[in-house]
């Protein structure tokens, strides 16, 4: 099975999915970072295709980078600046084939991730 990766947002605090959620993928070679991806989540707060499909999957460590200040701005649940959560990254690894998914569980002040299925 090739590989590839996808990722959605779960509101935790409002109890819905996160939509407008602004996601860049990056690939870590060493002290490199090389951005491969940026997506968008839609209403469900999945993005539309995989971030990281088939024909670019390479294993490797990456990193999702969630913007989730500008989110939680627009649905008024930001609290004082500087925001406690503004971008929030999420380092793993993928070292075989397969389908790999990682969730963000959001809230203003905490959220979790997993490797989802």
């Amino acid at each position: 099975m090739p590989g590839y990766l996808t990722t959605h947002v779960l509101d935790t605090a409002l109890g819905r999915p996160a939509g407008g959620v602004a996601i860049t993928l990056y690939r870590l070679t060493g002290e490199t970072r090389e951005q491969v991806a940026g997506a968008a989540t839609n209403a469900d707060g999945r993005t539309d295709a995989p971030i990281l499909p088939e024909a670019g999957f390479v294993p490797g460590i990456y990193e999702l980078v969630f913007s989730a200040g500008d989110y939680l701005r627009k649905t008024g649940q930001a609290g004082a600046e500087p925001l406690f959560l503004d971008r929030i990254p999420i380092r793993f690894g993928m070292a075989e084939h397969g389908h790999y998914h990682v969730p963000l569980l959001l809230s203003p002040y905490g959220y979790a991730t997993y490797r989802g299925s």
